[in-house]
């Protein structure tokens, strides 16, 4: 469903992503772990290109992605929850969603009875300026905004960034739901190697623009390297 080859992104003359490539089978649930810094938010970006990489390509079902505006990438059904969440503070929950449908405004209702149904707690919520939401709660609005785009495709950047354990189980759980019964192709970037892993079927590990490692989740959970760099506490 998605390849990417050889992809090089730059700030300025400052090299974030150093010929990175990456394959995500449609139905897979595929993670990149890495430290801080390691540009896994830049290739998320990158993907649906902003900033725009400069060598290399991104394949999404056998078209070339790479120089798209990214409303049409969007279109073709690529969607992104971004790092940090990004949601509209001063509106609604409701008219954040409906932002997010406006690339598939007739899947609107079906979009919403959907999200209300993976994510109650903001059925209760939807007349609620976001900015008043729980962290957890901002973070199912991130992703349910994604998901009202009708995506093939769930980029996901950090979803557990900052929540708390009991939280962070209840977005895991919702991803695995959407992936196990919709189908859903999910890219999962993450910092929480352990959840990350125990939930995808495969997975790359990036340091400073590089894949240097990849495998099945469980082949990485397992991997000495892994569990000494990234799997504080020894789970």
């Amino acid at each position: 469903m998605l390849s990417i080859q050889a992809l090089r992104t730059f700030y300025g003359h400052i090299e974030a992503l150093k010929g990175v490539d990456i394959e995500v089978q449609a139905g897979e649930i595929v993670t990149m772990i890495g430290a801080n810094g390691a540009g896994k938010s830049t290739l998320l970006m990158s993907m649906c290109g902003n900033p725009r990489a400069r060598f290399g390509k991104v394949m999404f079902e056998g078209r070339d992605i790479t120089q798209l505006p990214t409303f049409e990438i969007v279109r073709l059904g690529i969607a992104h929850a971004p790092e940090g969440r990004r949601i509209f503070p001063r509106m609604t929950v409701m008219e954040n969603l409906q932002i997010g449908s406006t690339t598939a405004p007739s899947y609107f209702e079906e979009g919403l009875a959907r999200v209300l149904r993976l994510f109650p707690r903001l059925d209760e919520r939807r007349q609620q300026r976001a900015g008043t939401l729980s962290g957890g709660e901002q973070q199912m609005l991130a992703i349910g905004r994604a998901l009202m785009s009708r995506p093939r495709l769930l980029l996901l950047d950090e979803p557990s960034l900052g929540l708390a354990p009991m939280v962070v189980k209840q977005i895991f759980q919702v991803i695995r739901e959407i992936n196990e019964a919709e189908g859903m192709t999910v890219f999962l970037v993450e910092q929480n190697a352990y959840h990350a892993l125990r939930l995808a079927h495969r997975g790359y590990v990036l340091v400073n623009g590089r894949v240097t490692m990849s495998g099945s989740g469980a082949e990485l959970l397992a991997n000495r390297e892994v569990r000494a760099a990234y799997l504080e506490g020894g789970h």
